[in-house]
């Protein structure tokens, strides 16, 4: 079997090519350009702001954390379950500029015979955690409740999903219609400690859990929790050498607490970059999806050059060298320690290296934008091999 095709053969999808396709006849909205869609303001017909709305969840880390509790009895794991359910929201939006005030709803479905209220509770909790910490930033977020579905003909064991809608100025959205050659790359850290977490983090984020879990994770917890795979992948299940309580190679961290790592948000940077250089961004990239090849999907008859890539963090040295997954497909399904990109003038990337350091976050230049051939292309160049991939290949 391709080491390339380990991620789909597992069910999930770097590309996402169905859903592109699938929604190709859609209503783009203001700016089709942009990283999330922006819709006219209908909810108060205002023809200076628009409306966004946006919806993800913490993916299949939910699994992750149901193992751990499982092994340990420790149900605060579910907690981070929240902050990366709400992460995966935020971050994107914060992309296109908007800052909020921001209205949550959160969505949990749950195998009932094995998620008991407890889970519940701590999930519920965990969003009081993190919307109380990004209050502290200016970051306001309302929860307006949501729904627990007990599914369990459908899920397994848990899925953590939310939305978050926010209203702005139209005038204020990062459209990406700035991008152009000339411009230089700022990739910013997902891993290490910032001052508004309290403990390391490994930088995984919210996704490629599918692979990080099976390829590091071992055959016992295939063995042990069939409810924890699917069956249609049992031959891809949990195929790696560690227990959740192994030390991680390289790490203070176990590899369990490294997979659990809840995913960082970058809002409190975002929110200053956009008051101190707004004019000068000219688009952010939230590294989820699609990984390192996330910038594929805008600005137009362009090249990306990544050639002076953030070190890769301990969890994906791992990943590098105890899993079967080549470097191409670590750079297309994982964000390798470095989740946000800012592509930006010249003249200010100083600037939003320094916000970053006086937040905890390591920061630098990683890269450029030359002109390119009318489907984007993506360079790559890191541990002495260059990966390229192009917008028509995806």
């Amino acid at each position: 079997m391709s080491p390339s095709l380990r991620y789909e053969d597992r069910g999930a999808s770097a590309d996402k090519k169905e859903v592109h396709a699938a929604i190709q006849g859609e209503d783009p909205g203001l700016f089709p350009g942009a990283f999330c869609k922006v819709l006219p303001d209908s909810l108060t017909g205002s023809p200076d702001h628009c409306v966004l709305i946006h919806a993800d969840g913490a993916g299949t880390k939910s699994v992750a954390a149901y193992l751990w509790w499982k092994e340990t009895g420790d149900a605060s794991v579910f907690r981070g379950l929240a902050q990366d359910s709400l992460v995966m929201n935020l971050d994107d939006l914060l992309c296109v500029g908007a800052t909020g005030p921001f209205l949550l709803s959160n969505t949990i479905g749950r195998n009932a015979k094995l998620i008991p209220g407890q889970v519940i509770a701590e999930i519920v909790a965990g969003y009081r955690d993190c919307i109380d910490m990004l209050g502290q930033y200016g970051i306001e977020i309302r929860s307006g409740g949501g729904e627990t579905a007990d599914l369990g003909d459908a899920v397994r064991t848990l899925v953590v999903d939310s939305t978050l809608v926010t209203r702005m100025e139209r005038k204020k959205v990062v459209t990406a219609e700035k991008l152009r050659p000339g411009l230089v790359l700022v990739g910013f850290s997902s891993s290490g400690k910032t001052v508004y977490e309290s403990k390391e983090n490994s930088g995984i984020g919210s996704n490629g859990l599918t692979s990080a879990r099976h390829e590091l994770l071992s055959s016992h917890y295939r063995e042990r929790y069939p409810e924890a795979f699917a069956p249609e992948i049992a031959a891809l299940a949990y195929t790696g050498p560690f227990r959740l309580k192994d030390m991680l190679p390289g790490s203070k961290m176990t590899v369990g607490e490294a997979l659990l790592s809840p995913t960082r948000t970058y809002a409190p940077l975002l929110v200053k970059a956009f008051a101190e250089a707004g004019d000068s961004i000219a688009a952010v990239f939230h590294n989820t999806g699609g990984g390192l090849t996330k910038c594929l999907r805008f600005g137009k008859g362009l090249t990306y050059v990544k050639d002076n890539l953030l070190d890769a963090p301990p969890l994906f040295q791992t990943l590098r060298e105890r899993s079967q997954l080549g470097l191409r497909e670590l750079y297309r399904s994982l964000n390798m320690g470095q989740r946000l990109e800012i592509a930006c003038e010249t003249g200010v990337a100083d600037h939003l290296i320094s916000i970053a350091q006086k937040l905890g976050i390591a920061a630098k230049i990683t890269g450029r934008i030359e002109s390119g051939p009318p489907a984007n292309h993506l360079v790559i160049k890191v541990e002495g091999q260059t990966l390229e991939y192009s917008l028509d290949s995806f």
